[in-house]
Order: C-alpha cells, then sequence, then structure tokens
C-alpha cells in the first residue's frame, strides 16, 4: 500500500511520467486505496484519480491500463478515461489516432466476446467496453464508418457467442440514437443515424430471422427477442407485416416459459402501432385472436390473478405487468377494428383478460389498465350521447337516426358484462380523494392523513370520471354493486376499513350522476346503512372511521342536502357531536365537512326553512361556544370559515340581520381582544408576553378567515378593532427595531423576534384580505381609500421603509400591491408616498 506522501507522490508520477513507462501497478495500488472503506489515505487516493482523469493526455494511457492492470476497478478507470476522450476530444484528435482508439477498441470487444469463458468473468467489463464501442459510432457512424453494420453481422455468423454480443451492440445502437439522443447529438447527425439505420436493417433483420429460427442457445434468444423489440418501435412496417415474424413470435416463443416475457414486450409494440392504414386492420385483428388464442393454453378469462401475482415468482408478476401492457396498448390503437362479429369474441375475453389483470394488487399495474377503461367508458359514453342529443336539423320523430342510436346501443349491450365486472374493480380499488383525513397507517392504526399525494389524487381523478362515465351507461348496475357492498359491510362478510373507506370514496365520486329521486332513495339508503354500522360496532377506532365516511358521503351530495331540510340538519348537528369527539382526525373530519356543507348550501342556513323558528344560522351563533369547545385552534378558524361562507349570501331571499349575526359571531375573539388591550392599557408590556403574542396571532387568524370568507360587511367588524390593530403593529415593530439595534442583525433570530414578526404578518394579511374583499355598500372604495389608507401609511410604510432589510416583511408588498390594485384612481394622492416609501429600499435589497 501507498503512504499518504506516497499519494501524491504516486499521483504526480502518473500524471507527469517524465519519459517514464506509464506505472500501471502504481495506478493499481492508487486506485485499491480509493476504493478501501477502511483505508486511511482513502479521500487523498481519490483526489488523486480526479487529478489524473483530468489530465490531458492520460487517455492515452487507456491501452496500457487495460492490458496489464490487475485490479478491475482499475480497467473501468482506464475505459472512463477513454470515454471522456472519444465524448469531448474526438473531432480534434488526428485522424490515425482516432483509427488506432478505433481499432483497439473493436478487437478488445473481439477478444473478450469471442471467448465464452471470458466472456462470463468479465460480463461487466464488456458491457463497458460495448458502451464505449456506440460513443464511437456516434462519432463516426455511417459518414467514416460505413461498412459497421455488414461487418457485425458477417462476424455474427461465425460464432453464437460473438453473434449474442453483437446482439447487445445493436441494441445499446438503437438506445442511444432512438431513446437517448435528444439531448447528446445535434438533430442533423440523428436523422442521419436513423436513415442510415433503416437502409441498413434489412441485413439485421434477416440476422434476428436467422438467429430465431436457427439458433439453439437461450442467452442468444433471449437478447435477440429484447434487441428486436427496441427495433420495433421504428422499422419499415413490411418487416412486421410481410414476414414471418408475427407468426415465429406468437407460435414458437410466446409459449415457451423462458421466453414469453420478451416475446410479449415485441408483441406490445407491434400491437400499440396506432394510425395505420385500414389495410392493416386484419392483420391486427389476427394477432389479437392468435395471441388469446396462445394466451389460453397459459390461463383462462375466468382465473384469479391476485394470488399467483402475490405469491409468484419475480417472472410471474413481470409477464402479469406486461400483459397489462400489451392489452392496454392493442386496445387503445385498436378497439374500433376489433369490434366486427368475427373478433367480437376475441375483444370481450380479452378484457376480461385486462379485468383480471385490473385486481392484481399493485397500483402500477392498475394505471396501466385504467387507462383503457378510462377510453372505453369515455368512448362508449360519447358514443351514446350523439344519438341521445339531437341536432338542429332532426326532426321530431327523429327519422334517420335508427341506425346509429341502435348502433350504440348493441356497442353499450355487447360490452355489457364486461362493464360490470370493471364497475366492481374501480369501486373495489377506489383511490384516496384530497379531502379525506382519517386513514390506517402500515401499523393498523388510525392516524391523520396530513400529506397530499398528488399521483394518488390524479389516479383519483382518472377513477372518478371512469366511473361517473358507467354510472351513465348504467346506474342501476352502479348502485346494485354499491349497495351489495354496503351490505356486505353491515353483515360483516367483507367487513374492513379499507373496504368502507374505498367504498364510500366511490359513492361519493358519482354524486350529480344519478336523477335527483335516484339519488335521494339511493342516498337514504347508504346514510341509514352506514349510521346502522355505527351503532353495531364496537371500538372508538372502529366508530372512526364510519363517522368519517358518514361526513365524506354527506358532504359529497349537496343537491340532496339543499332538497331536505331536515335532513341537512340532522347531518349538521352529527358534525357538531362529532366536533367533540377527541379521536385522532374526527375534529378535522368534521370541521372540514361543515365547511363544505356550508359553501354549498349556504342559503338553506340564512333562509327560514319549513317548521322551523328563526332561520338555523340565528340558532347557531348563539350556541357557537359550546359547539367549539373542544377544538383546536386551527379547526376553529375552519368553523369561523364556514359561518362567514353562509353569511356571505345576500340574495333577495335573505332576511337575516347579516351585521347584527357577525356581532354575534365575533363575540368570543372580541372579547378576548379587549381583555388584551385593556390589560395593554395598563401595561404595555403585556403585549410583548409570548402567551399574549400567540393570542392574538389566533385571533387575527380567525378574523383573517371570517373576511375572506364573509366579504365586504366584514367592514362592520374591521371598525371595532382597526386602531388597536395599527397601535399593536406600531409596538411590535418599534420593540423588534429597538432589539435589532442593541443586538444587530442576528436579533432577527431570536424566538420573541420572530413570534412579534409572526403577528406582525398575521396583521398585513388580514388588511390585504379585507381590501381584497371590500366593495360597496358596506365598504365602498371612496371610503376605504379615505377611512383606512392614511392612518396605515406611516404605522406599515414608515416601519417597512425604516428597518433593516432582514426586518422588512413582504407582506407590506402584497398588501399596498391590493391596495392599487383594487382602490385603483380612488387611491391618486397617496401613490407618491407608498412609492417612496416602498420602491427605493426594496430595489436595493435585490440589487445588492
Amino acid at each position: 500500500m501507498v503512504s499518504s506522501m506516497g499519494i501524491e507522490a504516486a499521483a504526480q508520477k502518473l500524471i507527469n511520467p517524465n519519459g517514464e513507462e506509464f506505472d500501471v501497478s502504481l495506478l493499481d495500488d492508487v486506485v485499491t486505496a480509493a476504493y478501501s472503506p477502511s483505508d486511511p489515505n482513502r479521500a487523498m487516493a481519490n483526489k488523486a484519480l480526479m487529478a489524473l482523469q483530468e489530465a490531458p493526455d492520460v487517455w492515452t494511457k487507456a491501452d496500457a491500463i487495460l492490458e496489464r492492470s490487475q485490479n478491475p476497478q482499475s480497467r473501468f478507470f482506464g475505459l472512463q478515461v477513454l470515454d471522456d476522450a472519444i465524448r469531448t476530444r474526438w473531432k480534434v484528435l488526428p485522424a490515425e489516432q482516432r483509427e488506432g482508439i478505433k481499432n483497439y477498441v473493436v478487437g478488445k470487444v473481439i477478444q473478450v466476446s469471442s471467448d465464452e469463458g471470458l466472456a462470463n468473468t468479465e460480463k461487466v467489463f464488456l458491457s463497458k467496453l460495448n458502451l464505449t464501442l456506440v460513443q464511437i459510432l456516434k462519432q463516426e457512424w455511417p459518414h467514416n464508418w460505413p461498412s459497421f453494420i455488414p461487418d457485425l453481422v458477417g462476424s455474427s455468423k461465425t460464432s453464437e457467442v460473438l453473434c449474442e454480443n453483437n446482439m447487445h451492440i445493436l441494441k445499446l445502437l438503437s438506445e442511444e440514437i432512438f431513446d437517448f439522443s435528444r439531448d447528446q447529438m445535434v438533430t442533423q447527425k440523428v436523422k442521419k443515424m436513423k436513415e442510415s439505420l433503416n437502409s441498413e436493417f434489412a441485413a439485421i433483420y434477416h440476422l434476428c430471422e436467422f438467429i430465431l429460427e436457427n439458433s439453439q442457445r437461450p442467452s442468444l434468444l433471449k437478447v435477440t427477442l429484447q434487441t428486436l423489440q427496441r427495433f420495433l418501435t421504428w422499422i419499415p412496417l413490411g418487416f412486421i407485416f410481410q414476414t414471418s415474424l408475427v407468426d415465429t413470435l406468437l407460435n414458437k416463443f410466446f409459449p415457451e416459459p423462458m421466453f414469453r416475457t420478451d416475446t410479449l414486450d415485441c408483441l406490445t409494440e407491434i400491437g400499440s402501432l396506432a394510425d395505420l392504414e385500414p389495410e392493416y386492420d386484419p392483420v391486427f385483428r389476427k394477432l389479437f385472436s392468435g395471441f388469446l388464442a396462445r394466451l389460453g393454453n397459459i390461463f383462462s378469462p375466468e382465473t384469479d390473478l391476485a394470488q399467483p401475482f402475490e405469491n409468484g415468482t419475480e417472472d410471474d408478476c413481470i409477464f402479469i405487468q406486461r400483459l397489462a401492457l400489451f392489452l392496454t396498448g392493442f386496445l387503445k390503437a385498436h378497439l374500433k377494428s376489433l369490434e366486427t362479429p368475427d373478433t367480437q369474441q376475441s375483444l370481450i375475453a380479452g378484457l376480461f383478460y385486462l379485468v383480471r389483470v385490473s385486481e392484481v394488487d399493485d397500483v402500477e399495474i392498475f394505471r396501466i389498465c385504467l387507462e383503457a377503461w378510462h377510453m372505453l367508458a369515455q368512448d362508449l359514453y360519447q358514443t351514446e350521447n350523439e344519438f341521445k342529443r339531437p341536432g338542429p336539423m332532426t326532426s321530431v320523430l327523429n327519422l334517420g337516426n335508427n341506425g346509429g342510436s341502435t348502433s350504440a346501443a348493441s356497442r353499450k349491450y355487447m360490452y355489457g358484462p364486461v362493464l360490470t365486472r370493471v364497475r366492481q374493480v374501480m369501486i373495489a380499488k377506489m383511490a384516496k380523494p384530497e379531502e379525506v383525513l382519517i386513514v390506517e397507517d402500515e401499523n393498523g392504526d388510525i392516524v391523520r392523513e396530513t400529506t397530499k399525494d398528488t399521483d394518488v389524487i390524479a389516479q383519483y381523478k382518472t377513477m372518478r370520471e371512469t366511473l361517473v362515465y358507467l354510472t351513465h351507461l348504467n346506474c342501476d348496475d352502479t348502485e346494485s354493486i354499491m349497495l351489495s357492498k354496503l351490505t356486505a359491510q353491515v353483515n360483516g362478510t367483507e367487513w374492513s376499513w379499507n373496504n368502507l373507506n374505498t367504498l364510500c370514496w366511490a359513492i361519493g365520486s358519482i354524486s350529480g350522476v344519478m336523477t335527483e329521486d335516484e339519488e335521494k332513495r339511493f342516498l337514504v339508503t347508504v346514510i341509514k346503512d352506514l349510521l346502522g354500522l355505527c351503532e353495531q360496532k364496537r371500538g372508538k377506532d372502529n366508530k372512526a372511521v364510519i363517522a368519517s365516511n358518514i361526513m365524506y358521503v354527506a358532504g359529497q351530495y349537496p343537491r340532496f342536502l339543499k332538497a331536505h331540510w331536515k335532513f341537512l340538519k340532522t347531518v349538521v348537528n352529527k358534525l357538531f357531536e362529532f366536533m367533540h369527539e377527541v379521536h385522532p382526525g374526527v375534529q378535522d373530519m368534521a370541521c372540514d365537512t361543515f365547511l363544505k356543507i356550508a359553501t354549498k348550501c349556504r342559503r338553506k342556513f340564512v333562509t327560514l326553512q319549513t317548521d322551523e323558528r328563526v332561520p338555523f344560522i340565528a340558532e347557531l351563533v348563539d350556541t357557537m361556544p359550546s359547539i367549539v369547545s373542544d377544538l383546536e385552534p386551527h379547526q376553529v378558524q375552519a368553523f369561523y370559515e364556514a359561518v362567514g361562507c353562509m353569511l356571505s349570501d345576500k340574495g333577495p331571499a335573505v332576511t337575516v340581520d347579516r351585521a347584527e349575526l357577525l356581532e354575534k359571531l365575533m363575540e368570543m375573539p372580541n372579547k378576548r381582544w379587549k381583555v388584551i388591550m385593556e390589560q395593554a392599557n395598563t401595561n404595555v408590556e403585556s403585549l410583548v408576553a409570548p402567551v399574549t403574542i400567540k393570542e392574538i396571532i389566533k385571533i387575527l387568524k380567525t378574523n383573517n378567515k371570517t373576511c375572506g370568507a364573509i366579504g365586504s360587511i366584514y367592514a362592520n367588524q374591521l371598525q371595532t378593532f382597526f386602531m388597536d390593530v395599527l397601535n399593536v403593529y406600531k409596538v411590535y415593530s418599534e420593540r423588534i427595531s429597538a432589539t435589532v439595534a442593541q443586538q444587530g442583525p442576528g436579533a432577527t433570530q431570536l424566538s420573541l423576534v420572530r413570534t412579534m414578526r409572526s403577528a406582525k404578518k398575521e396583521i398585513l394579511r388580514l388588511l390585504a384580505m379585507f381590501i381584497e374583499k371590500s366593495g360597496p355598500p358596506e365598504a365602498d372604495p371612496q371610503a376605504v381609500a379615505q377611512g383606512f389608507i392614511p392612518p396605515v401609511l406611516d404605522p406599515i410604510l414608515g416601519d417597512y421603509q425604516r428597518n433593516i432589510a432582514n426586518s422588512r416583511d413582504p407582506e407590506v408588498l402584497t398588501l399596498f400591491t391590493t391596495v392599487v390594485e383594487k382602490l385603483k384612481g380612488h387611491i391618486l394622492s397617496d401613490v407618491p408616498r407608498i412609492m417612496e416609501g416602498l420602491f427605493e429600499c426594496t430595489l436595493q435589497m435585490i440589487t445588492v
């Protein structure tokens, strides 16, 4: 081993040999140190290798390293420096050096790949050599190396071992040109290489054909199939459809387990070819029927694949995934061409296979299948709608449309049994919608979900669309399946948290699809069963899951709630009960559902309903303190936002005194604010107590949520504490400035300073929200400009201008942007003062 000083000296000797021969054994020592975790000189050795790799002439030693090194890692280092030279210096190297590198690499590839024993022991090294050869091809072929393809094909017929490696090279070449070329080669170069590969493909194809027909070597056959799959995306169609290729794949290789998956990859590429001339339709029909006949010898469409997938080998799982890709790709490209009397049976069988594949417990496989089901459901729905929708020239009797209408009905009838199974799969596997907060974690415990999985949300949206289309096509079938699954939950045969969740998410997803009467009958049954299930089940965890699902389903059907006041009132009162349930997540779900219902059914709460003495909101604001008594601050804020949504309705049917109700609504936070202000009048230091600041932040957040929901009438509430808010802002500004003056810019990171800044930010957000929501009659722009703007200029603008950069709040810019955009000409006289307070000092911050 070399010492620390020895490594530095070794690096220098390797970089500058001073006329001596390159010392490969010395390189081996440095590489050994670099790759040994326990070597104390490892870091120094890595640094030495990086310096050596950057030396301009080290690539000229690559052949010596590859030939004489005893360390595999040293040989990889030699290939790496050679690769770097090919990619970055090839064009500036003299022609004889380029030819020398090319001949050396080709010779080395042939030397290693011609000897089966050597090729097996040096498999990784040979793969790296192949990549180096492809790097040369990207530089030299076809213009300086036109004989490459003929040479490769010719040498392949001399040895099966050599032929196997040549197939690897062809596969890499196709990938480099057609898959990875976009960021590495100019368009013209890629185009030239594609044209050359295309023109010489006949020789490559005949080589593949020769191997597939004559070779008995499994590894060669596998790599030939894999190489062929890379070519199938771009080769001329004649090589696919005017040869025996499809027949060979289907009848010779697909039945063999060893080659089945690679063969299926090839068939997937062929089956996914789309937008071809109609003359190819019979070929695809024959291919699909032939494939299903061969697949039927392996397993039938009735075979349950869930267990084999879960307990099978890795190869079994990969085959099922590839089957999903084949069926989905084929059906998306050729569905209509398969809807003929001759192939109708095969088409339905293929769809039943896809149903079985959709049932396996694998998210990625299901997402592949989902594409096909979404396409099919959408296509059938649109076809049916085209013939239901009368055009401007359609007669009263709809004469002349019968053929199309019959065709649409017969298509729906043909797919009927498949669609029933698809509905069952969609309902059983429905993804989690964004709104749901209670989930089962990996330990089987009920927890609150705080992250939003965008993949799952995207999947939910696609599944929801698919199920909506399927429900439009046969509402009774969807309803029957859902109610049957709900019965299985109630009687316990399929009871589980996951089964109940997916069922209720599915029920919620089809809101608005049924007619009003159907929806009423369906929803009453669902809610009644769920309430019965909640009574029947023991244990808080079980009740929490059921409760969250009741709330979710109810919140998804606003049309029903609007039409049935007593039911709506019962649901809302049940939500109020859940707001006292301290089980994790239940209160969040109750508040979120209440907000959703309040947003969608606001008028029902602010108008007098049948058999009621006063509008619901009047009772609500009176009983509010007891309703929110057990809620966390963020939940209370959601509650205020919900009530604000109700009060935002100012339609002609609304007869309640909105201003009076707003005053009652804000009684609790206003009382707490009044206490804090009275304490501050006695001793201003009380304002900077951390507990007080946090209480102020809570009050401001509640006001912000209310303002955003209720609109311009919030002016009545703001007037009650507007000057107090500005005084609080001023106190915190002065205290922060004094602390920074005493302790320097680092004081902005102190806990107390950060809490005070949070309060300032909340004040700025509240004022910006009020300006955004302001409008006549309660908050006329002229009145806001005159009464609101002058008092805020000095406390906010002056503070911003005087503060150091780290203490300035970007919310000030947001506030005055909103002021200018909303109030426009009404604040013209104040614009110079606003610009003076903001422009120059902000510009200095962003240009320094």
